[in-house]
């Protein structure tokens, strides 16, 4: 009997909780904006999300959600209610196709009652946008213009954006797909992937590994603390690691790609005005296509070159080779300080 009622007492509180995070779900205010069309996006919140996503259908919007800021705080709605008209200031302007939505304490507030503000806005895609949050994500996707974000303590989200992008976060993780033109993320603490971007790319983080997949134009991609593995690369690629090993497959371009901790495999179907490979603890794996001129120099414990008389001007010995294929052309200078160096053709 004792075991039935735990059951059932176990059942109701989830099915209690379950109620409460519905509603958490909900918007606690939704305000419709002016017919004229929104320009530029001004949101600023100091311990919720922000989200923008342009809409070429549909009422432009904007919705304001409230939550607690501990998970285990079961507080009810209207209780939460109260906790945002007693400690914060919430304002929403639209005024010369400008939106301005802010969320902040008040001097006097009570940090023991304190809420999480987050929003969600639906406007035209061709905007601009100034976000700023001290303790959660933003998301922004199918916009066209100029993009401004920072976050202290969440994860930045981007995709089908065109325009100048520069975000940054000093505690989460960055995706990025479908983008073009400028682009500047930078993250202190999680990794960075970017798919299917185009343009000026400038990507770096202090804690996290790199992912790059199908990116096209100048890229510039960095990391402290991690791994990087990049795929379908054209145009021209410089990236570097002090603590893990580099993937490069399948690039077409320029590469210039360094390690501190580990080694480099790298596969390119084409190669651009030069490639440059560094690592200070592991080894070089080079592929490069058969049949095409340059001018080799390579170092390592070993080096191993598949090279024929022929096709080879310049010296070999068991540590170095210098000199040039097939007539010369595009430098390729690849060092290995305590590792080999293997070059093959294909």
């Amino acid at each position: 009997m004792k075991k039935q009622t735990l059951i059932l007492f176990m059942a109701l509180s989830s099915l209690a909780a379950s109620a409460q995070d519905k509603w958490y779900a909900e918007p606690y205010l939704t305000k419709s904006l002016s017919k004229s069309a929104i320009k530029d996006v001004f949101v600023r919140t100091s311990g919720g999300s922000i989200e923008v996503d342009g809409t070429s259908t549909g009422e432009a919007r904007i919705e304001v959600y409230i939550s607690p800021n501990n998970n285990r705080d079961r507080t009810t709605k209207a209780e939460l209610e109260q906790r945002l008209k007693d400690n914060y200031t919430l304002e929403i302007t639209d005024d010369n196709h400008e939106l301005h939505a802010t969320a902040k304490s008040k001097s006097n507030m009570d940090w023991s009652k304190s809420v999480s503000i987050s929003f969600k806005v639906y406007v035209p895609k061709a905007v601009s946008t100034n976000l700023s949050t001290s303790g959660g994500s933003i998301s922004l996707s199918d916009l066209a213009g100029e993009q401004n974000f920072t976050t202290s303590g969440g994860s930045l989200q981007v995709s089908h954006v065109s325009g100048r992008i520069k975000g940054r976060t000093s505690g989460g993780s960055i995706q990025i797909d479908h983008a073009d033109e400028d682009i500047d993320l930078v993250t202190s603490g999680g990794s960075i992937s970017a798919r299917n971007c185009q343009g000026n790319l400038y990507l770096v983080t202090s804690g996290g590994s790199l992912q790059l997949s199908q990116l096209q134009g100048k890229i510039n991609a960095t990391t402290s603390g991690g791994s990087i593995s990049a795929d379908y690369i054209s145009g021209e690629l410089s990236t570097s690691t002090s603590g893990g090993t580099i993937n490069l497959s399948q690039i077409d371009g320029g590469v210039d790609a360094s390690t501190s901790g580990g080694s480099i495999h790298a596969q390119l179907n084409s190669v651009g005005k030069y490639v440059k490979l560094n690592t200070s603890s592991g080894h070089i794996d080079l592929s490069m296509p058969q049949q095409k001129g340059f001018n080799l120099n390579l170092k390592g414990t070993r080096v191993n070159a598949a090279l024929t008389n022929g096709a080879f001007e310049g010296s070999k010995d068991k540590d170095r080779v210098e000199g040039k294929v097939n007539g010369g052309g595009a430098l390729v200078q690849a060092y290995a300080s305590s590792g080999s160096v293997n070059v093959k053709f294909e």
